[in-house]
């Protein structure tokens, strides 16, 4: 018997607080701060915009994101009746299967606001929610492999929401410069997933969770998360410099990932101590080269066009 749905009666509701804490607003900044990227990359004016602009605040916020995480929690439950009992679902705060009927209910709503926003922005989330599922339910259950899941996590919070910043602006496919830095920040938040896996490293292991961390050790994981969120803004460097001239914000992203390697190498000496340190320096330096970049390809004419 599944100890997580007996602990209250399943006919009770849970109170709005409790489906609250079951979204946790708290992840909703990463990908809501890749969307507000895409609205500046895409070079629009709010005018006439406001309302695409509020529902796609909606999507990958309260809607998309927060049903990301009652999936997560959802299927996690019975490792999270161990770990962290204190969670919605298994302190019984969310009874009996009201975490799935409530993770099944902001995906079809997620749906629907999304089809009001054009079919860009309708396509983009529907692979946002896909990769969601896929990302902690079974079969797929992306979340054991090291590789599928960090990538899945970096592809909804950045690339999918930057895009969908850009196509609600643009109300049409953004251009190559806008697609060009929403994939490159995308594939360096891998790095950034892969730190946040130190923090379960035993855990991991004693549930045969497949992550970096856990399977190749926690030094070369830091290695691999370090090269993997540098490379891509040296290639946006790159870009910003050459291909799209526009030298001033080159240098400004190009200084924030020099700041960023003095602080990767303090990090590489105690990676799972200094990981939330470097969360609130080092990932604070990557996003706002992500705005920086933002308002280089916004001010490109002809973008969003």
């Amino acid at each position: 018997m599944d100890r997580t749905l007996a602990v209250v009666p399943a006919s009770r509701l849970p109170s709005p607080a409790a489906v609250l804490a079951l979204f946790k607003p708290i992840t909703w900044f990463p990908p809501m701060w890749a969307f507000m990227c895409g609205v500046v990359s895409s070079g629009e004016s709010f005018e006439g915009r406001w309302l695409f602009l509020i529902a796609g605040i909606a999507l990958t916020g309260p809607l998309v994101c927060a049903t990301s995480q009652a999936v997560n929690d959802w299927f996690d439950r019975h490792v999270d009746a161990i770990n962290e009992p204190d969670r919605p679902i298994p302190s019984g705060r969310i009874p009996g299967r009201w975490g799935l009927a409530i993770a099944i209910l902001w995906t079809g709503l997620s749906v629907v606001v999304a089809a009001f926003t054009g079919p860009w922005v309708l396509g983009a989330t529907l692979l946002g929610l896909a990769l969601a599922w896929a990302y902690s339910a079974p079969p797929l259950r992306l979340k054991m492999s090291g590789v599928a899941g960090p990538f899945a996590v970096a592809l909804s919070y950045e690339g999918l929401t930057w895009f969908t910043g850009a196509a609600v602006m643009a109300g049409a496919l953004p251009g190559a410069p806008v697609l060009i830095l929403a994939a490159l920040y995308s594939f360096g938040a891998y790095g950034i997933m892969v730190l946040n896996d130190f923090k379960a490293v035993e855990g991991d292991r004693l549930m045969g969770v497949r992550s970096l961390p856990a399977e190749l050790g926690i030094a070369p994981a830091s290695w691999i998360a370090c090269a993997v969120m540098a490379a891509p803004q040296v290639l946006v460097v790159a870009l910003l410099f050459v291909a799209w001239d526009r030298p001033w914000h080159g240098a400004v992203v190009a200084a924030l990932l020099v700041v960023q390697g003095f602080l990767m190498k303090r990090l590489m000496g105690d990676p799972v101590r200094l990981t939330p340190w470097y969360n609130g320096t080092g990932t604070t330096l990557y996003v706002l080269g992500m705005l920086v970049s933002a308002f280089a390809v916004g001010s490109l004419s002809g973008v969003g066009a």
